[in-house]
């Protein structure tokens, strides 16, 4: 029986497979430097929410989705198991990551039907419950090895540090251990595993562009929405809000442009929807850094953007052949 659809009927060499391979080849620059600045700890953490992910999802598959093929072998349990760890501390007790490959899998990507289907970005999804189910742990900060001293092997991270001086009422000179914008660049810095170098993160991203997994609009406008937001607000007050440069350099901005707003299951099809989309996760997370409890704000940003899609998928693109109006 042939399936028959509407034109345009577009050819390409991708599948699944090799899309999620290529995500794969992307943070290893990223998975890396983690190693280098983390320890051994940050090998175990990830492959431990690895392996947690693909046990879990195989064995939905195998007891719950009988009839199913199971799809393991596509990369995406990979993926999120990657991105879970990236998403928290290296010191994290190894039973608390379990419980967030649990619910990153089981909930949020198993429970909608699987790749394809979930609404929300799984990793994130377990990240923010593990945030709120247990604050401590996953806000307890391990140093990297260049930065341990005799003082501790903990500490808070760039942007824990800029809000407990606003919130103490200093102004930005005041606050004392920011870190310099190189050591941010390279990530010599303490947070967690795939947030640390953004200059590693940046390289995975020009890899997807160069394969062709992603498009440049939603990472560009994320990044310039948080730039262009933050910069008003520096120009008036450089005093009580710092340089813009320091929020794209901080936290998770860069893995959040890059590698979690852009998961193709839960961004827009078009490109107007796909600019919304980054513009508005760029303006949530800048209020939730600014103004918020929270020092970061792109996780809560993501998800409360993810639940938008469907609204702009219903944006209608442009005539084929009058302008690029549907991600490849």
């Amino acid at each position: 029986m042939y399936t028959v659809s509407a034109s345009p009927h577009i050819h390409s060499k991708q599948n699944v497979n090799r899309i999620m391979y290529d995500v794969i080849i992307a943070l290893l620059p990223a998975f890396g430097l983690s190693i280098l600045f983390f320890g051994i700890s940050a090998l175990y953490t990830t492959l431990i929410a690895v392996l947690s992910c693909i046990v879990i999802e195989f064995l939905i598959h195998k007891f719950l989705f009988k009839k199913q093929d199971f799809s393991i072998k596509d990369g995406s349990a990979v993926i999120t198991g990657i991105l879970l760890a990236f998403n928290v501390p290296s010191s994290i007790p190894w039973w608390i990551i379990i419980i967030g490959s649990f619910v990153a899998i089981g909930i949020a990507k198993m429970s909608f039907g699987g790749l394809g289907n979930n609404i929300f970005n799984p990793a994130l999804v377990g990240r923010v419950f593990l945030l709120i189910s247990f604050p401590v742990d996953m806000t307890l900060w391990p140093k990297t090895t260049l930065n341990q001293s005799v003082d501790g092997l903990t500490g808070p991270t760039p942007l824990a540090l800029l809000k407990e001086g606003i919130v103490s009422g200093k102004n930005i000179m005041q606050i004392k251990g920011l870190p310099n914008y190189q050591d941010m660049f390279l990530g010599n810095i303490g947070g967690s595993l795939g947030e640390i170098s953004a200059l590693a993160i940046i390289i995975g991203g020009i890899y997807l562009l160069f394969r062709k997994v992603i498009t440049w609009h939603i990472p560009v406008f994320v990044l310039l929405s948080m730039f262009v937001f933050s910069g008003i607000f520096y120009l008036v007050n450089p005093y009580m809000y710092i340089n813009p440069l320091f929020h794209l350099l901080s936290g998770g901005a860069m893995l959040g442009a890059w590698f979690m707003a852009t998961d193709m299951a839960t961004s827009p099809m078009t490109i107007k929807g796909q600019i919304i989309f980054a513009v508005g996760i760029g303006i949530i997370t800048m209020i939730i850094r600014m103004f918020g409890a929270y020092p970061e704000g792109i996780s809560f940003a993501i998800l409360l953007m993810n639940a938008v899609v469907p609204l702009l998928n219903k944006i209608s693109p442009s005539r084929y052949g009058s302008s690029l109006s549907i991600k490849k």
